[in-house]
């Protein structure tokens, strides 16, 4: 997962790579059903043919691989994809009962009639699941209404006259989840974990990164003429003609390249110091003469606690404030008229729906079949109110006796973590007992909150589905803000409970798993416990890694950033994490293309990691106990490492690999199967593999 930092303005961190909408849904080939009776490790997922010493992933997993192609509704299918796909049906089920109950009701005069199912309660959470979900599958009304539900809005841009009344409706999309200018929410004070502040962050681009805009390489620049053509097309679908909607596809790229010209990079961005800088009002003025936060903040409806901010990237803010008075009015206009548009498209017309999806996804990713609708409101619904769907889930679908085994397993891992951390040979004694007491504050997330959210003030009708999409955006807006000045609530969660991921917040010092993660063949109650501690164990260490990754380690046991480590261990440290980090440099994919080292370096060290702890605790969960009988012709050992590799079948289409490698912290998981076990001495005992083989790293990477 990627390292998450609390807060609106910073998604929280995965155990897995996801981009957008695409990763979830079905594939062609149905996969056997996900509670078949393998005692865990399933032959046909393998392929014997390949020597799992010289190319472990097929081995592993060749045999899955060949049997599922990826859908042509995704740009990528794994594991992830496949336990997801399950959630999906499930969820399904519930919204379209949902939507059922939340119809009209009979009148007084007319009782339901007999075998009828009971109708939700207006105002309840379920009213508003399945109302939710009708709008964004009532696709009549959808088409009849094309752009109308953006009219107000649109009106409203038309209308700014000067640099006031366009920061006024800067305020108005943001809150309404529209990606203009910067992004801004609520986190925990990095340095004052107790305190909750406000945060600003770069943003306000429409391709996926600053990259994009910055590189002069062939196939960025064919992205950049292919994005131009895709902002034409969507100002013509606006009602532009021909000529004035390339002149304002040409606006939109030049304002966001100066955005991008000013934005830190991927890996600038992972370093928590550069980007903690806590301002109060008379350096946010200096930092921005031409913009007022006073007036902001009044425009979004600020608590009155907020006064200090966290500007992430200071440079980035000094530019735009530049931009704000240099570029013309009539350009910003244009501007945040396709910041609006391009937000809505997905919850407006087909018209829009397939343009956003060609270059988004076709283009970018190389899907090449849209999902079809009621994957996309499933998503949609999840991702809008899916405490409230959540809720029902795990009722349905999580028994309490699931919990209670994640919850031993996790202590078991934490076990293991202390053993390993008590006796590592290049740490000190001052920093090991820092380190022992950040593990020991460690507080574990498992399956859903103990504290619900509460939508109680939300309204969710079967209206336009744009206009609930953007009232549920500004309600969470306002609930992350309503944070601001308040004591840090420990019971908050950034994952809805059927999400296939996991994830550690270095500023609550928590890791979490979602109760979607929370089986096969990550967990499997009929797997023997070598199969579960190489998938879940392992997961489990990666999240726990995490807390002393290259982001992790600069926060002490009560999440704030802080050095708790000598200098001599330090140094200890970043030799250690710079062989992991030239190790995925040498990784390529699609030719001649690397890695970036830098930038998968906290994800990969955690894979180490947690492999290599989930191993040792499971090795003491054999202590007192007889050595398990081979099964199917695979030692214990074996089956681990293959569960390992086996949580990582997946396979994606070269545009995909290239956005995930251009942008995105978590190796391609055909490295992250072999990254850590290559460097692991009982990987090579389990397989009898040789130095000199691919599996045998000649310097061997080691940290935990």
């Amino acid at each position: 997962m990627t390292t998450s930092f609390a807060g609106t303005a910073r998604r929280a961190g995965s155990l897995l790579a996801i981009a957008g909408a695409t990763f979830l849904g079905a594939q062609t080939a149905a996969p056997p059903p996900l509670d078949r009776p393998v005692p865990g490790v399933d032959l046909t997922d393998m392929d014997k043919t390949a020597a799992a010493c010289q190319n472990f992933f097929q081995y592993a997993v060749g045999g899955w691989t060949k049997k599922y192609p990826i859908p042509p509704e995704y740009p990528a299918w794994g594991t992830f994809q496949e336990l997801a796909e399950k959630n999906r049906d499930a969820l399904r089920k519930i919204l379209e009962r949902s939507a059922r109950n939340s119809a009209a009701k009979p009148g007084p005069e007319e009782p339901a009639k007999p075998g009828s199912e009971e109708h939700a309660k207006p105002g309840s959470e379920e009213q508003k699941i399945g109302d939710f979900y009708a709008s964004c599958m009532d696709e009549t009304a959808i088409e009849s209404r094309g752009l109308k539900p953006l009219a107000p809005e649109l009106d409203r841009i038309a209308k700014i006259a000067n640099l006031k009344d366009l920061q006024t409706e800067v305020a108005r999309l943001q809150v309404a989840g529209v990606n203009a200018l910067f992004q801004f929410g609520s986190e925990q004070d990095r340095k004052k974990s107790t305190d909750v502040i406000a945060t600003a962050v770069q943003g306000g681009l429409g391709l996926p990164d600053r990259d994009y805009y910055t590189k002069t390489d062939d196939a960025s620049k064919k992205i950049r003429e292919q994005y131009l053509a895709h902002v034409t097309k969507v100002f013509q679908l606006a009602g532009d003609d021909a000529a004035r909607a390339a002149a304002n596809a040409r606006t939109v790229m030049a304002i966001e390249t100066g955005l991008a010209e000013a934005s830190m990079t991927n890996v600038e961005q992972r370093d928590p110091d550069a980007t903690y800088n806590r301002m109060e009002p008379p350096a946010l003025k200096s930092l921005t003469p031409s913009f007022s936060w006073t007036a902001y903040f009044h425009d979004i409806e600020a608590p009155p606690a907020l006064s200090a901010l966290n500007v992430q990237q200071p440079k980035f803010f000094q530019a735009l404030d530049k931009q704000l008075t240099t570029v013309p009015l009539a350009k910003w206009k244009t501007y945040l008229r396709w910041q609006l548009v391009a937000t809505a498209s997905p919850a407006l017309s087909s018209q829009f729906v397939n343009e956003d999806f060609d270059f988004n996804q076709r283009i970018l990713q190389g899907t090449e079949k849209i999902q079809p609708r009621w994957k996309r409101c499933v998503r949609a619904t999840d991702g809008q109110l899916g405490f409230a769907l959540g809720k029902i889930y795990v009722a349905e679908y999580f028994p309490p006796e699931a919990k209670q085994r994640a919850d031993r397993m996790v202590r078991n891992l934490i076990a293991a973590l202390r053993d390993d951390l008590a006796t590592l040979p290049w740490m000190g004694p001052e920093t090991r007992k820092a380190a022992l007491a950040k593990l020991d504050a460690f507080n574990p997330k498992i399956g859903y909150p103990d504290k619900w959210r509460d939508y109680s003030t939300l309204q969710i009708d079967r209206g336009p589905y744009v206009v609930n999409a953007m009232r549920a955006t500004r309600f969470e807006w306002a609930r992350d803000l309503a944070k601001v000045g308040k004591p840090v609530d420990r019971t908050d969660w950034g994952m809805t409970p059927p999400a296939v991921n996991a994830y550690y917040n270095p500023l609550l010092n928590e890791i979490v798993f979602p109760a979607g993660i929370l089986q096969p063949p990550f967990f499997n109650k009929n797997a023997d416990d070598a199969v579960n501690y190489g998938g879940m164990g392992a997961v489990i260490g990666h999240e726990m890694t995490h807390g002393f990754d290259d982001q992790g380690r600069k926060f002490d046991a009560q999440g704030n950033l802080k050095n708790w480590w000598t200098d001599q261990d330090l140094r200890n440290y970043q030799e250690r994490a710079t062989c992991v980090e030239k190790q995925f440099e040498g990784y390529k994919f699609e030719g001649d293309q690397h890695l970036n080292g830098k930038l998968v370096l906290g994800e990969s060290i955690a894979d180490l990691g947690g492999l290599s702890i989930a191993y040792r605790a499971y090795q003491k969960s054999l202590e007192g106990k007889s050595k398990p009988a081979p099964t199917d012709g695979l030692t214990d050992d074996q089956r681990f490492f293959i569960n390992w590799a086996r949580v990582w079948a997946a396979n994606d289409r070269p545009e995909f690999a290239r956005l995930i490698v251009n942008t995105n912290p978590h190796p391609l998981d055909r490295f992250r199967a072999i990254g850590a076990p290559s460097n692991m001495p009982e990987f090579a005992r389990a397989f009898s593999c040789k130095p000199g083989e691919t599996m045998v790293r000649a310097e061997r990477c080691q940290i935990w």
